[in-house]
Formats: C-alpha cells, sequence, structure tokens
C-alpha cells in the first residue's frame, strides 16, 4: 500500500492548486483531476490498488449539480475521506451561501477560501486539521507509540485500545507470531502466555492486567502522590469542568492538583468530533481538545495525578481545611472541586453484559468502530454523544442504526447533529424503541439483536456486528460523605438548588458551592447541569472566582 492520497478536483484553478498542495507531496500521493470522469477515475484506481483516500479537494468552479454528484460519490465510495470545497475569491460569497447547508449538515467538511499566493497558513492551518483527524481515526499508525501484543483482540485489548485512543497516542495490535510480535517477546519472554503483553517506545514492556495498569505504565505510577502541601484547590475530574477550572485556577496563582480516575478528556474525550464548540469553525475531536487543555494547564502549574480516583474526603483534623483521599495517598486541599462527570447507564440485559468487549461497548469505542467495516452497528441513546458516535460509525460501517425511546432526537440531541444524521444515507433511526436482547455467533462476537417497540411490545430480530450504549447520566459521587448534598437521581445540589433549611442566614450558596463550604461542584455531576461540553468549560472557569471569595475569607 502506497502513500495515503490527495485527490484535488479543478477545471480552472489547476495550478494554483498543484501549488498550494506541493508542500505535501513528500508524505503524500497527490492527485490532480480536471474534471468529474477523471476524479472518479482517479478514486476508483486508487480503491483497487489499496490505496487510502484521506481528503478530496473539489474546486467550486464546476457545474454545481454535477459538484454535489462528485462530493456525493467521494462519500459513498470512501466515507473515511475527509472533503474540502475551495472556491476562488471572486466567487466566495456566493459559494458561502450555496454550500453553507452543505457544510452543516456535514456533506463537506469545510469550505475554504482558495489560497492567494505562497505562505497562506490559514488554508493550511485547516487543511492541517482535516489531515490530523483522518491520521488519528483512520490511519494506521505509522508510528506505534505503544505495541500490543495478543492472539485475539479480546475485551481486554480492544478496552486498552480505547484507552490509547483517548489519550492520543498511536498503537497497534500485534499476532505473537507475526514479525513485530516476535520482536516484542524476545525483549519480554517471561511473560510468553499471559496476555496481552505491551511494549512502548519508552523502552518498558510486559504483561498488561487491566487498563490502570496501562495508564500507570504510560504516565509513572508514584507509590504515594508526592504533594506534602496544603495546595489552595484540588480538582477530581479531569473532564471539560475540570480541565478548565485547572487552567484558570493555576493560571491565577492559585496551587493546583487535578485527579483522575481513568483517561484526561472524560468521556468527552471519547466524541469524534465537536463541531459546536466555540472557536473551531471545522470541529475539533474530544480527545485533541482534552490533550490541549491539559497542556495548556501543565503551562501553568497544575500538576496532574491519572490513574488514582478519589476514594473519600474529609476535614483536616485541625478542620481548617479538606483532604482528599485516594489509594496513592491524600490531597490536603483549601477548597475541592467536584467534576467527576457522569457514567453511562447499564442497559441491564444479562445475554448482552457477556458480550461486553466482543460487539457491545459502552460509550463511543472510537478503536472499535473501525473494525466495523461494512457491518450494521447500532447505537442506544439520544444525546449528542450517541450521534456523535453514529456518524463516526458510518464512516466505516455499511449502516448504523440510532436506537432511541423517545418519538424524536429534537429534545435531547443539537439541531447540527440531528441536520448531520438526516442527510447521511448510511444512517437510520428507529424512535420509540429498546434493544432487549441479543447473542453471539460461533466465536463468542456479537451478531444479532433483538428490537422491541416501547407503545405495541412487537418485537424484530436484527443483524448487528456492533452495539454502541450511550444511555444517559449515572453520577459519579458514590465516595462524596453525605453532607454534601444530592438530589435524588444522585446529582451533586448546588446553589438555589439546595433546600432552603441549608442555607445560611436565608442566603442560598453560590451558585456552583454545595452544602459544605469550601467544596464546590461543576460540570455534568452538578443537578440541573446541560450536559453540554461548553456549559462545562464554562463553570469549570467560573468556579475559580468562588475559589477566591472562600480563599479571601
Amino acid at each position: 500500500m502506497g502513500a495515503p492520497a490527495i485527490v484535488i478536483a479543478s477545471t480552472h484553478h489547476t495550478t494554483e492548486l498543484g501549488e498550494a498542495f506541493a508542500r505535501y507531496e513528500r508524505e503524500y500521493d497527490v492527485r490532480m483531476a480536471t474534471d468529474e470522469a477523471t476524479a472518479k477515475a482517479c478514486a476508483k484506481e486508487l480503491l483497487t490498488t489499496g490505496h487510502q483516500v484521506a481528503l478530496f479537494v473539489v474546486d467550486s468552479d464546476q457545474d454545481q449539480d454535477r459538484l454535489y454528484q462528485l462530493i456525493g460519490g467521494t462519500r459513498q465510495a470512501v466515507p473515511t475521506a475527509r472533503r474540502l470545497i475551495v472556491t476562488h475569491v471572486s466567487r466566495f460569497r456566493e459559494d458561502n451561501q450555496t454550500f453553507r447547508h452543505a457544510v452543516a449538515a456535514g456533506k463537506v467538511d469545510a469550505l475554504l477560501l482558495m489560497p492567494q499566493g505562497p505562505r497562506d497558513e490559514e488554508f493550511h492551518l485547516a487543511v492541517g486539521e482535516l489531515l490530523n483527524e483522518w491520521n488519528a481515526t483512520v490511519a494506521t499508525p505509522v508510528v506505534e507509540n505503544v505495541r500490543i501484543i495478543a492472539p485475539e483482540k479480546d475485551g481486554l485489548t480492544r478496552d486498552l485500545l480505547d484507552y490509547l485512543a483517548r489519550v492520543g497516542m498511536p498503537a497497534g495490535v500485534h499476532h505473537p507470531d507475526s514479525e513485530v510480535g516476535r520482536e516484542v517477546m524476545a525483549s519480554c519472554p517471561e511473560d510468553e502466555g499471559r496476555w496481552p503483553v505491551v511494549s512502548s517506545l519508552a523502552g518498558w514492556c510486559g504483561h498488561c492486567p487491566d487498563v490502570r495498569s496501562l495508564a500507570n505504565q504510560l504516565y509513572g505510577r508514584p507509590d504515594d502522590i508526592d504533594v506534602d502541601e496544603v495546595v489552595d484547590l484540588v480538582v477530581v475530574g479531569a473532564g471539560p469542568a475540570g480541565l478548565a477550572a485547572s487552567v484558570y485556577a493555576s493560571s491565577e496563582g492559585l496551587t493546583t492538583v487535578c485527579l483522575e480516575a481513568e483517561a484526561i478528556g472524560g468521556q468527552a474525550g471519547t466524541s469524534s468530533m465537536i463541531r459546536n464548540y466555540l472557536g473551531f469553525p471545522r470541529g475539533i475531536s474530544g480527545m485533541r481538545l482534552a490533550q490541549r487543555a491539559r497542556g495548556q494547564a501543565l503551562r501553568f502549574g497544575t500538576r496532574f495525578f491519572t490513574g488514582w480516583p478519589a476514594t473519600g474526603i474529609s476535614r483536616c483534623a485541625d478542620g481548617d481545611h479538606h483532604v482528599v483521599h485516594t489509594d496513592g495517598g491524600d490531597v490536603h486541599a483549601r477548597t475541592v472541586l467536584v467534576s467527576t462527570g457522569v457514567d453511562y447507564r447499564r442497559l441491564g440485559v444479562e445475554s448482552l453484559e457477556e458480550l461486553v468487549g466482543r460487539g457491545v461497548y459502552y460509550g463511543a469505542a472510537m478503536a472499535a468502530a473501525r473494525e466495523l467495516a461494512g457491518d450494521h452497528v447500532v447505537v442506544v441513546g439520544g444525546g449528542n454523544s450517541a450521534g456523535q458516535a453514529a456518524i463516526h460509525a458510518a464512516r466505516f460501517a455499511s449502516s448504523v442504526t440510532i436506537v432511541a425511546r423517545r418519538p424524536d432526537l429534537t429534545a435531547t440531541m443539537s439541531s447540527y447533529l440531528i441536520n448531520e444524521i438526516e442527510w447521511n444515507p448510511r444512517i437510520t433511526v428507529r424512535p420509540c424503541t429498546r434493544v432487549v436482547d441479543g447473542g453471539p455467533d460461533d466465536v463468542g462476537q456479537l451478531a444479532w439483536l433483538d428490537m422491541e417497540d416501547v407503545d405495541t411490545g412487537a418485537q424484530e430480530r436484527v443483524e448487528a456486528r456492533g452495539l454502541f450504549l450511550l444511555l444517559g447520566a449515572a453520577p459519579e459521587c458514590g465516595w462524596l460523605p453525605d453532607t454534601v448534598l444530592r438530589d435524588e437521581r444522585g446529582f451533586v445540589l448546588t446553589g438555589r438548588d439546595v433546600p432552603t433549611e441549608h442555607w445560611v442566614d436565608g442566603v442560598p450558596p453560590e451558585e456552583l458551592a454545595t452544602t459544605v463550604p469550601g467544596i464546590f461542584a461543576g460540570g455534568d455531576i452538578r443537578a440541573g447541569s446541560m450536559k453540554r461540553v461548553a456549559s462545562a468549560t464554562g463553570e469549570g472557569a467560573s468556579v475559580v472566582s468562588s475559589v477566591h471569595t472562600w480563599l479571601g475569607q
């Protein structure tokens, strides 16, 4: 297989576009087509010879009907490729009106003004983002930071791959008898027979029994959390709210520690593409957003401890600050932000619980989607996470069905996602439906599902090789003391949602303050939150002013 291709279709601007894309020729196979027929023939040749197509660049200088046919054809032929429309400056205002709906519906990934000369870095920044996302979600890694050796991709192996995808670390799975497998096992023969074996470029190699062990190997496992001072703020949970609080608190000089039980980014880190986040007109994956925020917080001095979930919180002996407990040690802090987010609710179907990791997944499981090319996939859920998971899966699967109990998606999903789902010919929505049963094939992988109409009780059996369950919020705060009040569903109460008998002198706590002075809550864990990345980020940023107020008392 040769280098991934960039196919450019232009009738009147081949010189300009050829010069602009010359910088990519070292690492991509750049092809120029001057008409629709040539572009189709080029794409067909690439596919039949086993080449991957990373990007289609289509000039708007063609007949509009034929242009839409070309764009639709690229989507059918290579659904994993990114699609870019470029327009000459003389047509930009007109084309912006013509194609804005196509961009909003996901028919194309971006509309850009054609480069007007050399070093148009704004143009190349956008192209680089498209290629970057393609490489992260589709391409086989050229350099594998982590190699997993296993005879088969069992549930644990897939969990390891999913974790590595969430933290942005390229990885590959190899059979023990492969060339790579034999090379790795030669470095750690004592672990042969205990699968999977994991090796990294950092030099360590050995059997990996669970995801937490992998996290400890990647980020280091201190015997004790090394914080020997009373810090200003400890953030529990590194989702969008926790990351925003870490950035703003540490940038304002507050000593800040962030504890994360799993992967930086939380559930948001599993989103394949967030298109409505402020400042990213072409969208950004949850993983990249989280890793950028982590780097930003590190720059200002936040200390991160990954792989150590909080197990409790108490007052110190003299009562002047809080102590957050973990299995790796305690962190003493004057204030605490609880931003542990939520987990997905379990489906509760025993036959499917037994297939978790073998075609059944809780969450988006982006790495697993690649393995479902040509298969039928079912996504259960009606929120934005479910919509994003379905769109990502449709790049690989032959068909995707979104199953929701509600009559439609409008009450729980953003309009831009609904529009993109309605346009995508590979995705269908089954409202008023639930999954009630499922079973495996001869090798133990998911093979079929039973769907039930919630109104009539009628059932239908469908063939499915993948089931992604994004069933809504189950709060992660069982470690909190009872003095931190929660609502009937377990979400933390803050501000005016706190019962009046817990107000002080008739005044409610501050908006993000809990019933325990000095403990705040933000993001999805908070009762009444919007369950959106942007709102969680805003809460994480705004809580810092309340922390300042508390510290100043």
